[in-house]
């Protein structure tokens, strides 16, 4: 095992919904299941990594979402300055995971070159595509581009000694996964591999991909690459701040996500 991390599970904002929403052919029960945002923080030997970068107040109001911590706020929680972030991963470049663009000046992003070719290419024409991603947030990527400040992947790479960057597909073209090693074994930051652990468990898609074959098949490489189910951790679940400790003490909305679970 490579040096271990703390890993934070940040959650900035909150959708109502119902089950129907989640699955692709609705759920036959439809109770309430709703969403959680975040963003997660990975710490250990002198840095921390930031794992994508939420939407702001703006978007929240724009698109019917409720802010319940900015990120900003989030990461001072936990002694993390924005402006001193150096290394931020973009799992994909959806509108929930890559906003508050001027929020990290010093950081440098790291990409997967599917997935800008595909948020830049002909799909985004298409509204039922397109309409998940902010145009704003492409633009200022490519911006970022041009100041030499995104750091392209293709494929597999190891981001610092324990932290690992894994394309897997399914969900956007440039889908990608991050595996931490930390004291409990390696984790593994899913993001939208699978929004819910439902999604995972039940092997019932989440109704937003790129490729449906390709989600599935992201879902056995997530497992593969953590050290049991219980070390996956996916992106939307209000279950990962129940069953995960806090980071702190009185500090809502904030796990630690290295740490075992509590149930």
């Amino acid at each position: 095992m490579a040096a271990t991390h703390e890993v934070f599970a940040i959650r900035y904002a909150h959708l109502d919904r119902t089950a129907r929403h989640n699955f692709v052919g609705g759920d036959e029960h439809d109770g309430p299941m709703p969403l959680d945002y975040y963003v997660w923080a990975i710490v250990g030997a002198g840095r921390a990594v930031i794992v994508d970068t939420g939407f702001d107040e703006a978007t929240a109001r724009r698109r019917g979402r409720q802010i319940v911590r900015p990120v900003a706020e989030g990461l001072k929680a936990i002694g993390i300055a924005p402006d001193t972030v150096e290394h931020i991963v973009i799992s994909h470049m959806h509108y929930d995971h890559a906003g508050n663009h001027d929020l990290f000046p010093r950081a440098r992003y790291h990409l997967q070159d599917a997935e800008l070719s595909y948020c830049a290419g002909r799909c985004m024409g298409d509204p039922d595509v397109g309409g998940i991603f902010e145009a704003d947030d492409v633009a200022a990527m490519v911006h970022k581009v041009f100041a030499g400040r995104v750091q392209f992947h293709d494929g597999d790479a190891e981001l610092a000694p324990g932290v690992t960057l894994h394309k897997v597909g399914g969900h956007t073209r440039g889908m990608q996964i991050v595996r931490v090693a930390t004291e409990r074994g390696w984790v593994v930051l899913g993001s939208d591999t699978a929004h819910f652990y439902r999604n995972l468990e039940e092997s019932r898609a989440f109704p937003i991909f790129d490729d449906l074959p390709a989600y599935f098949e992201a879902h056995r490489t997530a497992l593969r690459l953590a050290s049991s189910p219980q070390h996956f951790i996916p992106g939307h679940d209000p279950l990962v701040i129940a069953r995960y400790p806090q980071a702190q003490a009185g500090l809502d909305g904030i796990a630690r996500v290295d740490l075992a679970p509590r149930s």
